[in-house]
């Protein structure tokens, strides 16, 4: 048969779904015995989004009480959301409607348009900034929504700080932005609306399917809205990719619902189901929303984390913390570099100075001598250190950021302004062992000592190389690929450890990011605090409690895993393939 008549064919035998029809309810329209909130227009200029300017409007109930802290929802495409005409969602008739009858709380509505940086003159085309800021992953623009836009409506209005009771919706673009907002940043938002969310390869948008699953599950509540004829184009299918994420969420132990419909690329079935989605975004109001369990015991999580115990911070107040490392008893001591110092973390939980003046010391690892050996690259040189303090230049005149130590007492060090990784002999000798890397950062020996991982910030690999007897490095390989998003193709992958597994946790932008021994990232874990973190290492008398270095803190962790000491060679198990 011709190609094009079997296509032809092929088409007719699988035609579209039958279209339902959707129709909005009593809750979509205005009711005489309902008072009617009130909705004003303002413009903001942003900094986040350099040169953008746009609308937004600011819906207040009639039952606002400025002494009582109100709910806050944030609704994407603002200018056609607000709006009570036509076929759209007219949000502030459902709202009226639905505070009226005590189905949810009483909220305040920013209804926000995405930012154009205007024309240059009469002749010319503005920049539109929809896709740039609704579908790309990452968290400019959660950054923009909670360090521009609320602090701003917050003048006029007493906005709640609990993130409980902050929710965030949005169509199309709008829906994927809504979702990863709350994604990244559920310390403000929890409760998510996305109406044909557009979780495609428009800007990477696909991968969150993949991520949710990796991600140590976060306190989200989602509600998702498809039709099997919604768009299919370049970017992929978007009901597809709405039944991918509904999937990784329920699989990941989300409170989640799914509505599937018939409808295509348009707001006829979310328009109508909105009302039932916000009672149910709401419902229990004020209990908070749970947090994710997977109950799967094929997640790495599971067998990893400890229920209840999360992040502790253990120390604050410095400049910027880097370089941890442990001791023989499974104290830990980390670097403060702007500061010049060292500290020690005890076993008993007690944070004391253990150097000052230290070069602008940077990592730090303990070797089996039981000397504190640190990149003092303020000073050019790698020094070793007795628990007295004393001090013992081992290499001069080097760059060094970070190091690893094997049972031997041989070193390795990376040296990020050369792009070099360079090898420390005993006997004090140095020589180049690799160089091409683009930011060589760090480092860390699998549990048989027998290969050498170096993590490139610049990039999204982990090399991995075979450790020669002399101490040279072989066939080396782009070998662990490691998440990022795409707003910076840059993992930022700092320190890293291993544990006796052969697990590797590389410290990251994203969080700390665990590969399996085949180089597969299978867990993400979430990050202390908002920003990256810098460094991460096994603590604590049976180094079974991680460590992670992050901006002004250093935050400990309990887990079901354990790590090794530089002393310690151990087979791993064979991997899963």
């Amino acid at each position: 048969m011709d190609r094009r008549k079997f296509v032809s064919a092929l088409a007719l035998a699988t035609p579209l779904a039958a279209q339902e029809e959707y129709k909005q309810g009593p809750d979509s329209f205005r009711q005489p015995d309902v008072p009617k909130g009130k909705v004003t227009q303002h413009s903001w200029t942003s900094k986040i989004f350099p040169g953008t300017v746009r609308d937004y409007w600011i819906y207040v109930p009639a039952q606002y009480d400025a002494a009582k802290p109100a709910c806050v929802t944030i609704i994407q495409d603002g200018g056609g959301s607000v709006r009570e005409d036509g076929t759209g969602y007219k949000y502030p008739v459902v709202f009226d409607n639905l505070i009226h009858r005590r189905e949810m709380p009483v909220t305040i509505g920013v209804f926000i348009n995405p930012g154009v940086m205007p024309a240059a003159n009469a002749n010319a085309m503005g920049r539109y900034n929809r896709s740039l800021e609704y579908d790309s992953l990452g968290d400019t623009y959660a950054r923009f929504l909670i360090d521009e836009i609320l602090p701003e409506v917050a003048k006029s209005y007493n906005l709640s700080k609990d993130p409980d009771h902050y929710a965030i919706a949005g169509s199309s673009s709008g829906g994927i932005a809504a979702f990863n907002a709350a994604w990244e940043r559920p310390d403000k938002f929890r409760r998510v609306l996305s109406f044909i969310g557009s979780f495609v390869n428009l800007r990477g948008g696909q991968n969150l399917a993949t991520i949710i699953r990796k991600m140590e599950p976060k306190p989200l509540r989602v509600f998702l809205q498809d039709g099997s004829n919604d768009n299919d184009i370049y970017g992929g299918s978007w009901w597809i990719a709405n039944q991918d994420v509904a999937r990784s969420l329920e699989w990941s132990g989300y409170e989640m619902k799914f509505v599937k419909g018939t409808e295509a690329h348009n707001a006829k079935h979310g328009s109508a189901v909105l009302p039932d989605a916000l009672r149910w975004l709401w419902k229990d109001f004020p209990q908070p929303v749970k947090q994710a369990h997977n109950p799967s015991d094929k997640h790495w999580m599971n067998s990893a984390l400890i229920p209840g115990k999360d992040w502790q911070r253990v120390s604050s107040g410095h400049r910027f913390t880097e370089g941890p490392a442990v001791d023989k008893a499974g104290n830990v001591f980390f670097t403060d570099i702007p500061n010049n110092r060292i500290h020690r973390i005890g076993v008993d939980g007690r944070v004391t100075v253990f150097k000052e003046d230290s070069g602008g010391a940077n990592g730090l690892k303990f070797g089996p001598d039981g000397r504190l050996y640190a990149c003092q690259n303020g000073r050019k040189q790698i020094v070793a250190y007795t628990m007295d303090g004393a001090e013992s230049v081992i290499a001069r005149d080097v760059n060094s950021n970070d190091l690893c130590i094997n049972a031997k007492g041989e070193i390795w060090f990376t040296d990020p302004p050369n792009k070099r990784v360079w090898f420390l002999s005993p006997d004090g000798s140095k020589r180049v062992v690799h160089e091409g890397l683009e930011f060589p950062n760090g480092i860390a020996l699998a549990p048989d000592q027998t290969l050498l991982m170096v993590c490139d910030s610049r990039n999204r690999f982990v090399s991995s190389f075979s450790v020669r007897a002399d101490g040279s490095l072989a066939n080396g390989q782009l070998f662990h690929r490691l998440e990022t998003w795409d707003v910076n193709a840059a993992s930022g992958a700092d320190g890293m450890c291993v544990d006796t597994d052969g697990h590797l946790y590389v410290a990251s932008r994203l969080g700390v990011q665990v590969c399996d021994q085949p180089g597969r990232v299978v867990a993400i874990m979430a990050k202390p605090q908002a920003g990256p973190l810098s460094n991460v290492v096994f603590g604590g008398p049976d180094l079974s409690t991680m460590f992670v270095t992050a901006g002004d803190s250093v935050f400990k962790r309990p887990l079901n895993r354990k790590g090794l000491n530089a002393w310690t060679v151990t087979k791993p198990p064979q991997p899963r393939l």
